[in-house]
């Protein structure tokens, strides 16, 4: 039986979830333990299938919209991490729903952003992704029409606001750290006087992601991403990794997933898991790897990251004793 070939494995770190994601799954996990099955989830708690299925299978039902909850249920309802209008809520409230937000903090912040804006009489751009859940829930904070959706530099070079003067942009939390640099400076240029955040809205973990992969891109023969498709942070992963010189750089979900004729005479391998990919599955798809190379496996780091969330009230351990 002949030798396997040798294989660098290059893993990235900061990767896999972030504490908005841990949070999140915290928050259903808790509920679950705390108030039995079923724990009704209003939209994919975080953009994986594994983790989707791992709930559904302790009790969490999943649904896109509160109508397709039962009537008089007293089961816990769970808005996803990426937040949800102000409507939805409110839906909540009128059906006397028991609701649990494990909205990310961060997802909050520009929410709050975008209120204080409004308030002030301010003129509001969100840049991201039309139809991500994310963006639907900060458009779903204010009246229809205050706030401009810009998704590309063509948008920011287009916009004709209505006062020039009297502007504010908030961004979504997980998009390209380059792109949205570009947006902005395009914005700042057209009118100096627009009001942003005070710290960046691009969340910490996304940041930190992306800077391991410009890392670890340019100095390996292929990139993996484990993430789900519909998941922005993710995507934006292989998209850096592709700038920055990358020539194979796909998403996997699983180690199933792998196209092995793609990965066919690599010398060296990068690994990244976006925010909302557990690290079962990096750990997964190197033991795929494992069955045809010979491993030598070494991490680049960009960042430490030791950020905490708290839960949300109703399930936090201490509220069991009060």
């Amino acid at each position: 039986m002949s030798a396997k070939p040798d294989l660098k494995i290059v893993l990235c770190s900061p990767r896999g979830f972030c504490a908005g994601v841990v949070r999140a799954i915290d928050t259903v996990e808790r509920a679950l333990d705390k108030y039995g099955a079923p724990v009704y989830v209003r939209h994919e708690i975080v953009h994986n299938k594994y983790v989707v299925d791992g709930l559904k299978k302790k009790g969490a039902i999943f649904v896109e919209e509160l109508a397709e909850i039962p009537e008089n249920t007293t089961a816990p309802v769970v808005f996803s991490a990426h937040g949800v209008p102000k409507s939805v809520p409110a839906d909540a409230q009128s059906r006397n729903l028991f609701s649990l937000d494990a909205t990310c903090p961060l997802v909050t912040k520009v929410h709050r952003e975008a209120a204080i804006h409004f308030k002030r009489g301010r003129e509001i751009f969100l840049i991201g992704h039309s139809h991500h859940p994310e963006v639907v829930g900060t458009l779903g904070q204010l009246p229809a029409g205050a706030v401009t959706l810009i998704e590309t530099a063509e948008d920011a070079k287009t916009i004709a606001p209505q006062d020039p003067n009297n502007l504010a942009f908030v961004t979504q939390t997980t998009l390209s750290i380059d792109d949205t640099a570009e947006i902005v400076a395009l914005l700042k240029e057209r009118f100096p006087n627009i009001n942003g955040p005070h710290k960046e809205d691009i969340c910490y973990a996304t940041t930190n992601r992306q800077l391991a992969v410009k890392k670890v891109a340019p100095v390996v023969d292929a990139l993996i991403v484990v993430g789900a498709p519909n998941s922005s942070n993710s995507q934006r992963l292989r998209e850096v990794a592709e700038r920055e010189g990358c020539k194979i750089a796909v998403l996997a979900q699983r180690a199933a997933d792998i196209d092995w004729d793609k990965f066919g005479n690599l010398t060296s391998l990068g690994i990244t898991a976006g925010a909302s990919a557990p690290e079962v599955i990096v750990e997964e798809i190197m033991d795929a790897f494992a069955e045809r190379y010979t491993l030598h496996v070494e991490t680049v780091s960009a960042a430490e990251e030791n950020e905490f969330f708290p839960l949300p009230r109703q399930v936090r351990p201490e509220a069991a004793a009060e």
